[in-house]
Formats: C-alpha cells, structure tokens, sequence
C-alpha cells in the first residue's frame, strides 16, 4: 500500500460517501417500515420506546460533550456512530462520520484498491473510459501490485481488463502463483515470451525464493505478527530495494497500524532515504491520525513540514491539532512547544519585527499553557528546569542584545525552586559572561553561594577563580570571607546531620537488639512453662497411680498385711513417658546441621495437608542443578509446617530455583527466597519487584476472579509484546482481581493503557493505569522501631491486644463498668476483682495465674 495522491483519496472518499449515501437510503426505508409498525404497537411499548428514546438521547449527548473535550477518543466516536445510527438521526450520523474520518484514516489496501478500479469499470462506456480505468489500474499496482500474497488479485483484475479489450497482456512479477500466470501469458502469445521477459520471470522467481520463508512465517503466526513483520523489514533493509521496503512496510501498518514504533521507523526511512515530498507528508499524516497520543510522531510531522517547505499556516494548524491529541506525559507538552518554538525561531530573521515578535508570543503562551493547562492537568510542571525559559533567555540575550529580558526570565527561573541547584547558577554565570558584563557575572556568583545546597564547594571555587582573573584586592577578600562562612555553615549542618543519622541508627540497633532479646527471653520461658506442665502431668499421673495402688494394698481381699498386687501405669502416663524417652534419644542423637547458606534456598508457603514434600519437591527443582539434600521441617506430632530447605550441590543452581518463585504447587503459590541466617541479618527481607514506577508495565485492578493468566495476556496482546503477566493472589493462591502486565516498551503501555480503561471483562469494569506503587511509608519498612498497629490505643483492642479471636475470655459480669453509687451485696466488681488479684499474689510478690476455680468464686460469690 503506497500513499495516494489528493486525487486518489478525493475518489476513494467519494465511494464511500456513496456508499454512506447507500446505507442512509436503506435506514430511511427502515425508518418508513418502523414508523408503519408502531402505529400497531400498544400504548405500553410506545411508553417504552419514548423512555429508551430520553435515555438514548442524554447518552448522545454525553458522548458529544466528551469529544468536545477530547476528540481523540476513538471508543467515543464509535458509540456516538452506533447510537445516532439506532436513533435514525440521519445528519447528526453524517457529521458524526464526517468528523472521525477526519480524525481517523481508512486503512488504504489491496481490497480497497480493487474494490475501487472495479467500480471504475463501469464507466468504461463514457468517452476516455478506457483509459481512466487503465490509469487507475495502474496506480493500482504500483500502490499494492508488489504485495507478495494479495498483490495477485489486483493483477488478475486488471489482465482480464486488458484481455476483455484485446489490447495487452500483463505479466505480473513476485507474488504467489506466478507460474501459471507466465503459463497463461506463454499460451496467449502467438509469437512466443520474449527474452526480457523470461528474464524478468527468472528473477522474480529468485526474489520469491529469498522471501518464501517470511511469507510462511507470516502465514502461520497469529495476529498482529509483529516480530515476523519486524525481520521481514529488516531483511528488505538490508536488500536496499525501495519499492519492497515500503510495500513491506505498508503490510505491516496495515495490520499494527495502531503500533507507534512501526510508524515512527517508517517515516524515518522516507525521511532520510526517499524524500519524496507527497510520499513523507502522506504518511506522516497517517501515522498521527492512527497514533494520535504519541508525541514523536507529532514532532517527525512538524520538521517534515518544515523539511519540505510547507506554508507557515499548514505547519501552525498540525501544531494545534498535536495540543489537542491528549499526551499522556507531562512532559510530552513540553517537548511538542520547543519543537514549535525551533520552528518559529528558525523563521525570524531578526531584523523584521513582525517574525520576531511572533516568536516572543509563542514563547509567553508556551509558559502560560504550561502553568494553566499542564499542571492542572498532571499535577506537575512536565519542566522542572525550564528549559524553555532558558532558550528564551539565550535568544534574547544572542540573537536580539537584550540582557535585561534574559536576566528577568533567569530571576523567574531561580524563583521556581532551582536557586539550590549549582549547575543552574551556572548556566546563567555563563550567560552573563558572553553576554554580559562582569558586575553581574560577580552579582551571580554572590548570590549562587549563598543559595546553592548541592554542590557549595564548586560554586565557591568558581567565585574564587573569577576574582583571580578580574577582581581587585577588596573584591578578593570579600569572596574569601563570603565562602569560608558559607562552607562553615555547610559543615556543621553536615555535621549535626551525621550526628542525628548516628543516633537514628544507633537507636535502630537498641531496637533491634531488645526485639531480639525479648523474642528470645518469650521463647525461653516458653519452653519452662511447657516443662512444667509436662513434669505436673507426670506428677499427677504418678500421684493417682501411687493412690490406686495404696487403696488396693490396703483394701484387697488378702488383708492389710498381704503382699501387694502390681497393676501397670496408666497408658496416659506410659505415652508420655515414652515420648520423653524418644525425644531425649532424638537429642542425644542429632548431630550439628552441616549447612551453606550460599548453595541453599528457603521454600514456604507450601500446603500444610502436602504429601510426601520431599519428593514433589525433589521434582520440581531436580531440573535447577544437583540436589544435595532437601529438609522439610515438621511439627512435634509429625504434621508438615509448610516451610523447608532446599541444598543443592552447587551456589550455580540457586538463581534457576528462584525463578520458580510463585510457581502454583497443588493450587497454592510456592516462595522461593535465598537462605539467609536470620540471627547474622534480623532485618533481611526480600522483595521480588519493583516498587517505583514502571512505565513499560501497566496496573489492572477490577479483575474477576475467573480470569486466568492466559485470557488476560489474549486480551493485552493486541496492543504490543507481552513480556510477562502477573495475577496477584493471596498466600492460599486465591485471586485478588489485580494484575501487572510487562510490555516491550513504554509507547505499547501508554496505548494499552488508553485503550483498556474501562474495559469490561466477564461482566467486570476493569480499571488500568501505569505501574506506580504507592510509597512505603517509614513506619511500614523492615526494621523500623513499631508497626502501626501499635500507634492504635491499647483500649481498643481489650486488655491482651488484638487476639486472633478478638474476644476477651474475661466474663461478661466482670467487664461491665458498674457506677460508683452502685453497690452489690459484697461490693462493686472492681472491688471483687482487685481483692482477687491481691488473694493470687504470693509472698515473693509475684503475681500467680487464676484457675477456673477462682473465676468460679469470683462469678457466685455473692
């Protein structure tokens, strides 16, 4: 498909018209045939019909109030067409064709291209008829004739034009079935194929040969064969054929016409190798009609204007349009106005003040867009560093003499927050010393020493080494006494801040020494408590024994003095016995882990209820390397823990088993994390992505929980190259309804993410934005003194904190908070409770656990 004259496209806008024109009459006559039948309908349905009508007509009208705020939505101009086409509003459907076909181009292809020369033939009676149908084939084939699969249909069409008037034969080259096609031409020459001919033929079906292999790819791969078009064009690169690289290139647009990296690599290759001025313009306008919210085709549009001479009014009019595409970066707007503002500059000869001035309004309305329009709209200026203040002011002070503007634009530029960067002083010091005089070069210096907080040093020494060159005596020792102040000043708020950076981690590591000694003081005194209630359990077992068997002694049918009857241990105290036995001979049998923490991997998250964990692992990361050894840890009475270690022979196999971290293991996703001794790193914590903003990755939220990995990466895949897709599950691997989904680069998740906002999936309205997780505050990073939850008053939670449970096991009676005139028979609760708590303390003052006993005393003594 090669761009078409004005002509061509006046014509194929006329058949559509026409066929616009077709379809209306057909909706008129299907409105006559609607209005017959609704004089049938009952009073009912007419009420229907008229409520469906208000509500069709506010949808209408809010679709036209969105694309007069941006007509650049595609999505909107399609709903728009399909309601005004329901409503049979026949003008409003016109002008609303009328305004996308202005907007969005009609793919230009070999079936239009064929569809249009044979509605050309039917005015073959009409004088000259001949040879407008011939014209039109022949543009025909030079558009699409060298496109290797359809490119035949358009030669078929016009050899049986040529055989029906029995003037010529054609012989196409290079496309499928050229065999026949010189069979069929070798019969109807009465004279036999001349030698060029058969030249000609022989070397086409050599080029067909080099190009066999990417039409078979190309057949066999799945829309929109992107990376197939992508070495297609490569190889017709390299080959230098002109007519090849742009039919190929046209092949791949018309089939990814939506990928703004393909356009952007076309029109640099007209750009720098054709330069054929309708050819480059054409398919610039293309390529921002297809891609309007791309900058940079907006941009390579404006320069090839200028390029090829286009009037200044042209180039002004794609400049408005380009503000009116909707970028989705603030910096975007900012790049677009210098590419305008160059081309203004460029224009002014600065002796004519009419250009000139046209330029300083450019300039001011820049600035003014930027504060009104962009920052109200992103939040951000889009030109931290006013870069277009700064061209403004070199103009000014180069090309037109006029330092006062360029310093009052550099005094706005430092009050936008620049004052404490060097490089800033810098660039204007060296403004004024081309342009300016020494007094203000040494008013710069001044100044940028006192304000300057990045690199203080430097600017002191720049301060210093102009009074060497021009200064006086005087104006040397107030340099000196301005910077060593400045610098002592500096160095003592380093200073205080080294000082409160080593407190800060100083007190870090109390933190975390008392956390750890706390945990380990908890862990102690939980072992003794469960020693005591095992040693209780065996006393008391032993007690009952001991009473059993004095009662029977005492008691048996052969007297008091006869000898005792044996009778064996309960089985109670038999178990437990011989638990304590296995697990003193497990001790006395374990012998020191041999462990390398470098060759080794944690796995957690596994399935509580996982059979046989050695082995099902063993399977899965046998393919990572050599397998020294894999340790699940289980539980005192045997159950998995959900957590093992994993050694291989080698540290070279442990990269290949943290890729299968979150891999799904019976329906649950697996943690793969490297092992690492917690008592050496307490605060080691591992995160696998990336926390700040990705703009090749996009964020879909509103997910339904059915929606798998694959159907997600069917409907992304439209809009570029899927890297990788990521469903966010809980830890039991159930879905969250969120995802991240990687793209080749930033334009494919821009488009993406233009495209599937609001997008309904399964019934859900998904929500879709540029990966930017929120930022982690201090209190939430490993390591920091306390978690939020312990900002929460201790209250609300009860008197034990927030318990699993989240129930008090205090009773009900002794919880309510009884007024301090109300008295109960023995006093108030709080007086019960307190007398109790003092009955439970020991001589030593040591507090002592209530039984249920006491809690039974306390509920009915009354």
């Amino acid at each position: 498909m090669a761009a078409s004259s004005n002509a061509e496209q006046t014509q194929l806008q006329d058949m559509e018209e026409e066929d616009a024109g077709i379809e209306e009459r057909e909706m008129e006559s299907d409105e006559e045939e609607e209005v017959g039948m609704g004089a049938e309908n009952s009073d009912d349905d007419e009420d229907d019909s008229s409520e469906d009508e208000k509500e069709n007509e506010a949808e209408i009208q809010r679709l036209e109030e969105q694309l007069s705020i941006n007509a650049f939505d595609y999505n909107c101009h399609v709903d728009l067409i399909k309601l005004l086409k329901q409503e049979g509003e026949l003008i409003r459907l016109r002008k609303a064709r009328q305004k996308m076909s202005e907007l969005f181009p009609l793919t230009e292809g070999p079936d239009i291209w064929l569809e249009y020369a044979q509605y050309s033939i039917g005015g073959m009676g009409s004088p000259g008829g001949i040879d407008k149908v011939r014209s039109i084939f022949e543009r025909a084939v030079t558009a699409v004739g060298l496109h290797m699969t359809k490119g035949q249909t358009v030669w078929e069409a016009y050899r049986e034009f040529e055989n029906a008037i029995f003037e010529s034969m054609i012989i196409e080259l290079c496309f499928v079935d050229m065999e026949a096609t010189y069979a069929e031409y070798e019969e109807w020459s009465e004279q036999g194929v001349p030698e060029t001919v058969a030249h000609q033929y022989k070397k086409a079906l050599q080029e067909m040969e080099k190009r066999k292999s990417f039409e078979e790819s190309l057949f066999v791969a799945e829309p929109p064969k992107l990376a197939e078009y992508q070495a297609y064009i490569n190889f017709e690169l390299k080959e230098g054929d002109p007519a090849r690289i742009q039919i190929t290139f046209e092949r791949a647009l018309a089939e990814n016409c939506l990928v703004p990296d393909m356009w952007a690599k076309y029109t640099i290759y007209l750009d720098r190798q054709l330069k054929i001025k309708d050819l480059v313009l054409s398919s610039h306008e293309r390529a921002v009609r297809n891609c309007p919210w791309t900058m940079g085709l907006w941009k390579s549009y404006i320069l090839a204007l200028e390029r090829h001479g286009a009037d200044h009014q042209t180039v002004s009019d794609i400049f408005e349009k380009a503000l009116n595409a909707g970028f989705i970066q603030a910096t975007d707007y900012v790049e677009i106005w210098q590419a305008d503002l160059d081309y203004l500059r460029r224009r002014v000869d600065f002796k004519s003040s009419k250009e000139l001035e046209e330029l300083r309004a450019a300039f001011s309305r820049s600035l003014d867009y930027m504060k009104q329009d962009v920052e109200e709209r992103f939040g951000e200026s889009g030109d931290p560093s006013c870069i277009i203040m700064q061209i403004w002011a070199r103009i000014e002070a180069l090309h037109c003499k006029n330092m006062q503007k360029a310093r009052e634009l550099w005094d706005s530029i430092m009050t936008k927050g620049n004052a404490k960067y060097a490089n800033m002083w810098l660039e204007y010091y060296n403004l004024e010393r081309s342009y300016g005089d020494p007094v203000h070069c040494r008013k710069a210096l001044h100044r940028a020493v006192q304000c300057t907080s990045d690199y203080p040093e430097h600017v002191c020494e720049v301060l210093l080494t102009f009074e060497r060159v021009e200064g006086s005596l005087e104006d040397w020792d107030i340099a000196v006494q301005k910077t060593e102040t400045r610098l002592n000043r500096i160095n003592e708020q380093r200073a205080k801040a080294a000082e409160k950076e080593a407190n800060l981690a100083r007190q870090e590591e109390e933190r975390v020494e008392q956390r750890r000694k706390t945990k380990a003081d908890k862990k102690a005194q939980k072992k003794v408590q469960k020693g005591n209630r095992a040693g209780e359990k065996r006393k008391a077992d032993q007690d009952d024994y001991q009473n059993e068997w004095n009662e029977d002694s005492e008691t048996g049918l052969l007297g008091r003095n006869a000898l005792p009857v044996f009778k064996p241990p309960p089985p109670e105290t038999k178990n437990v016995q011989q638990g304590a036995a296995a697990t003193a001979q497990r001790q006395s049998n374990d012998k020191p882990e041999l462990r390398n923490d470098d060759c080794s991997v944690f796995i957690s998250n596994l399935a509580y209820t996982l059979e046989e964990p050695e082995s099902k692992l063993r399977v899965l990361f046998e393919t990572c390397g050599p397998i020294k050894q894999i340790r699940p840890v289980f539980s005192n009475k045997g159950n998995f823990k959900g957590y093992c270690y994993i050694q291989f022979e080698s540290s070279v196999s442990v990269p290949g088993a943290l890729k299968l971290d979150r891999q799904e293991v019976e329906g649950r996703p697996m943690f793969v994390s490297p092992c690492v001794d917690k008592n050496k790193n307490p605060d080691f914590k591992v995160f696998k992505y990336n926390t700040s903003m990705e703009k090749h990755k996009i964020f879909i939220s509103g997910l339904p929980f059915s929606c798998t990995k694959e159907q997600l990466e069917e409907i992304c895949k439209s809009y570029g190259t899927i890297k990788e897709v990521r469903l966010v599950t809980y830890r039991s691997g159930k879905p969250k309804g969120l995802a991240y989904v990687e793209f080749a680069n930033e334009t494919q998740a821009s488009q993406a993410v233009l495209k599937m906002d609001g997008m309904e999936v399964e019934g859900n309205k998904i929500s879709v934005a540029i990966s930017n997780p929120p930022r982690r505050n201090m209190m939430d990073k490993p390591g920091s003194s306390r978690p939020m939850s312990d900002m929460m008053p201790r209250q609300v939670y009860g008197s034990r904190g927030r318990g699993r449970t989240q129930l008090s096991l205090l009773p009900r009676s002794l919880q309510r908070q009884s007024a301090p005139g109300n008295k109960v028979e023995n006093g108030t609760a709080n007086e019960r409770v307190q007398a109790m708590a003092s009955e439970s303390v020991s001589a030593a003052g040591e507090p002592k656990p209530l039984s249920n006993s006491d809690f039974a005393r306390m509920l009915l003594n009354k």
